[in-house]
């Protein structure tokens, strides 16, 4: 059966921890508009007043009817009250975003976690398009974001707070979470990820203060996954060592992935893109030799296509979505 088509423009917007990126996209799907807003440094208050404001802006811009918005916030969301629960560099807490918009707006909005929004548009639009329903992202940059689309779907969860792929747990006595909203031990944001390369960085100078990560630092580099990566591929042995733990590490959790949810794809994006000729090899290793058989080998680890417009157009495909459910299309 024919699924009906909802007439009308829908606005993607994904909020960051320093801009808010937005776009209006036509009856048909294609971009038609976009906007940018710096939001660093504002309040729960002012935030709120910045997505408004995009809203309004970009519907005046639309030559048909806005009917739904999209957003895509760095936050857990509770599904059933439209609750931006917590977030992790925003202040957003405990935040009714859904009524507030839509009594701000007057059309229906739509809201779930920045990575699931991201992933999704990886699934329709990304890497996966025309090769899976089944796909997990991942975000890998200062910490580990993730999504999870399953039938071509968002999973996120009895009431929209999973899919928290960051806050795996892969060493029950390891260290605990570089987030401080996580209560959480040994997960795996605390060992893959910018936040993670930095601790690593500083033990590797106190361990070797003669070395070159030391030198690089001297000189006036930082103490960074950047420039561990950049000494890795002029061949310094140490810095190389702690790339490849870093990439064992994240094929763990791979594995991890692999052996619940069976995904056609994991698509890796994020800050470290232009790393992950280095990383993937190796966990892709790791996943052949640990997961089971015969996801271990039907799983392809992949590049993200995206850059930074994923939120926006994914948040976009979750309204239009979220506008055929609410008249009974699937």
């Amino acid at each position: 059966m024919e699924a009906t088509t909802i007439r009308g423009a829908v606005i993607g917007a994904d909020l960051g921890g320093t801009k808010l990126m937005a776009g209006l996209f036509d009856g048909t799907d294609q971009l038609v508009a976009r906007e940018r807003v710096e939001v660093g440094g504002l309040d729960q208050d002012q935030l709120v007043e910045a997505l408004a404001d995009m809203v309004a802006s970009l519907t005046a811009r639309s030559t048909e009817p806005v009917l739904g918005a999209g957003f895509g916030l760095p936050t857990t969301i509770d599904q059933r009250t439209g609750i931006a629960v917590q977030a992790a560099n925003l202040p957003i807490a405990d935040l009714p975003v859904r009524d507030i918009l839509r009594e701000r707006t007057g059309i229906e909005i739509f809201l779930d976690n920045d990575a699931n929004v991201a992933a999704l548009a990886e699934q329709r639009r990304g890497a996966g398009a025309g090769v899976t329903d089944d796909l997990i992202m991942v975000t890998l940059g200062t910490g580990f974001g993730g999504g999870i689309v399953a039938g071509g779907r968002i999973v996120a969860g009895a009431i929209g707070a999973g899919a928290e792929l960051g806050h795996m747990s892969i060493d029950h006595d390891g260290l605990p979470c570089v987030s401080p909203n996580c209560p959480g031990i040994g997960c795996i944001e605390t060992y893959a990820g910018g936040m993670a390369m930095m601790r690593e960085a500083a033990k590797l100078i106190e361990r070797e203060p003669q070395g070159a990560l030391a030198a690089a630092v001297a000189a006036g580099a930082p103490a960074d996954a950047e420039t561990l990566v950049r000494l890795t591929r002029e061949g310094d042995t140490a810095a190389t060592a702690v790339i490849t733990e870093m990439a064992e590490r994240l094929g763990t959790a791979f594995v991890n992935f692999v052996n619940i949810f069976n995904p056609g794809l994991i698509v890796v994006g994020g800050g470290f893109s232009p790393s992950l000729d280095l990383l993937l090899p190796i966990a892709r290793k790791v996943v052949e030799e640990r997961a089971l058989r015969p996801g271990n080998t039907y799983v392809r680890i992949v590049p993200a296509e995206f850059g930074p417009d994923a939120g926006m157009v994914g948040a976009a495909l979750m309204a239009r979505d979220g506008l055929r459910r609410g008249v009974g299309i699937g």
